[in-house]
């Protein structure tokens, strides 16, 4: 199968969507498909063979934050030549409703259309002044996936259909088989040792950094050896700053890491904590956590709580309860054999997001498109930047 897959943010910077689509490329790659990506990308930037550049992107503040699109009339018509030399059996647009190249490639589409919604947004202030776009754009594609029940539940209730839920897959190998930081994980043992992992911007409220925070901070203590691992954007001395004196020495801030580095973090951690406390429509930091062997302890969230299987695959504390993380973290210190089961609980469940397997699932999708499709040709017309197909 000749597939084409549109990424709306620039590939010069790490994100999640950016992340997703080229595992997904690589996966459907591995099963033998012919797989092209068009992203935005500096014409210098080193991209993998499967990408091609559709030309620098710009920041636009979008759905409150900044996102590095392509949009316009050369953005336009690199699309449509893309399309054009491609001759794709399906194109495959990533969040459509953003103002980017997928919107233009939905829009520019003369076959079937899958588009993913990673996120539960329902209509951005952009898309408010562009109804009669919006509707056709909705009206070209084919397909939907979601990539969690909350994104596909924002599908049936504001979009006005429904969309098959195929969650973010996970490359499992890649987490599994590397090694640790130099140096970590600790010995856990009851009264002593172990690392905390967390990962995110500590400095965003719906992380929850703080609730980790407290709980260490009271085990701390009474466990010499017990130390916390975070990785993430911000500033060092904001974030030691938060700590007692006494205990900065037992808190190793990486920054902002690479994707093996974060794998290399999530191998080197006993537990890996999850304190968010809203916000969050899937956990895929959960799923990377559980492929690297970690033992997750989560807030429990609708979200998170789906992830874990109900708490099967890690531990669920309260949201936003620091003591009740606090008397988790103790617990599963203390007791190897309940970090082993939930860990072991943890590879059968993470075995479902591998890529290979959800990448067959939405190869399924994109047969179903196709047949909808029954070879015909979509022959309407728009008129925006660039001018009508």
């Amino acid at each position: 199968m000749r597939i084409g897959i549109v990424c709306p943010y620039s590939f010069d910077v790490p994100g999640g969507v950016q992340n997703h689509v080229m595992d997904l490329a690589e996966a459907l790659i591995g099963l033998g498909h012919e797989v092209s990506v068009l992203a935005p990308a500096d014409e210098e930037s080193a991209l993998p063979p499967y990408v091609v550049s559709a030309g620098r992107a710009v920041p636009l503040p979008y759905n409150g934050s900044v996102a590095r699109i392509a949009f316009g009339p050369v953005s336009t018509a690199r699309v449509r030549r893309w399309i054009t030399r491609g001759d794709f059996d399906v194109l495959h647009v990533h969040e459509p409703l953003t103002p980017s190249l997928s919107m233009l490639a939905a829009l520019s589409a003369r076959g079937p259309v899958v588009a993913t919604f990673h996120t539960a947004m329902t209509r951005s202030r952009v898309l408010a002044a562009a109804q009669g776009v919006l509707q056709i754009l909705l009206e070209r594609i084919t397909a939907r996936i979601a990539v969690s029940a909350l994104a596909r539940k924002v599908q049936v209730e504001h979009m006005d259909g429904g969309a098959v839920e195929v969650p973010n897959g996970v490359a499992v190998a890649k987490f599994a088989g590397v090694e640790p930081l130099p140096g970590w994980p600790g010995e856990c043992g009851p009264g002593h040792g172990g690392t905390l992992g967390f990962l995110g911007r500590f400095t965003e409220a719906r992380k929850g950094f703080p609730i980790l925070r407290d709980a260490f901070v009271a085990l701390a203590p009474h466990r010499p050896g017990l130390r916390l691992l975070v990785a993430g954007p911000g500033d060092p001395d904001d974030l030691f700053g938060r700590f007692p004196a006494e205990l900065r020495d037992r808190v190793t801030f990486l920054g902002l890491v690479s994707e093996v580095d974060k794998a290399r973090m999530l191998r080197s951690v006993d537990l890996y904590v999850a304190p968010n406390t809203g916000g969050e429509s899937f956990g895929m930091i959960l799923t990377e956590a559980l492929a690297a062997g970690a033992t997750v302890v989560a807030s429990d969230l609708d979200a998170f709580r789906r992830v874990l299987d109900g708490g099967r695959a890690g531990r669920l504390f309260p949201t936003g309860d620091s003591a009740a993380l606090r008397a988790a973290l103790a617990e599963l210190l203390d007791d190897p054999g309940q970090r082993a089961a939930l860990s072991a609980c943890g590879d059968q469940v993470v075995a479902h997001y591998d890529w290979p397997v959800v990448a067959r699932r939405v190869l399924e999708v994109y047969a179903a498109a196709i047949e909808a499709t029954d070879g015909r040709v979509i022959d309407q017309e728009w008129v925006g930047l660039g001018g009508p197909v």
